[in-house]
């Protein structure tokens, strides 16, 4: 079968979740972790559906060109947890240059409040855990590897989800 290569894609462009309210959440991304508010839409209509929803999208750019957007419904409501995922589980990781600037913006965030789990050290990389006013659980991390070990440690991946996948199947038939 003769198919035509997919075009690459070139990086995330932009993340989007849904916000308390528009104003706190930029003085959280903007003020407090330096993130620019980069663009602004406010519309009556959703564009792909039609559908009527007043809302406000706004969009804080990462230092890479891509964005962290957020929905302000207009009704003071965040996003409801998953009720059958961890709250650990689900949430945005951003990189951070190394371990001096990820103390730094710990110490930042700590002074205004917000608490904050770690460093905790992932070996590879140091990361630590906050949420945002929304309840969306933010990750910033400092790499510690090597791109020559990450090189590494990428050839050994598809063995070991491979592994996983036997070993999951296996407790899934005994617990069955």
């Amino acid at each position: 079968m003769n198919q035509t290569p997919l075009p690459p894609i070139l990086g995330l462009h932009h993340a989007a979740y849904r916000c308390r309210d528009a104003e706190e959440t930029r003085a959280f991304y903007e003020d407090l972790l330096g993130l620019p508010l980069f663009h602004y839409i406010e519309a009556d209509h959703v564009p792909s559906t039609g559908e009527y929803c007043p809302y406000v999208h706004i969009f804080f750019r990462l230092a890479d060109g891509s964005c962290i957007a957020f929905f302000d419904l207009g009704d003071n409501q965040a996003a409801a947890p998953s009720p059958n995922t961890p709250a650990w589980v689900n949430h945005i990781a951003f990189a951070v240059p190394d371990l001096a600037a990820l103390e730094t913006i710990r110490q930042r965030l700590l002074a205004q409040g917000v608490a904050v789990l770690g460093p905790t050290d992932h070996h590879i990389f140091q990361s630590i855990y906050f949420f945002d006013p929304n309840g969306i659980r933010l990750e910033l991390t400092a790499q510690l590897a090597s791109p020559a070990q990450m090189q590494e440690k990428s050839t050994q991946a598809r063995h070991k989800l491979a592994a996983w996948t036997q070993r999951k199947a296996a407790r899934q038939t005994t617990a069955g």
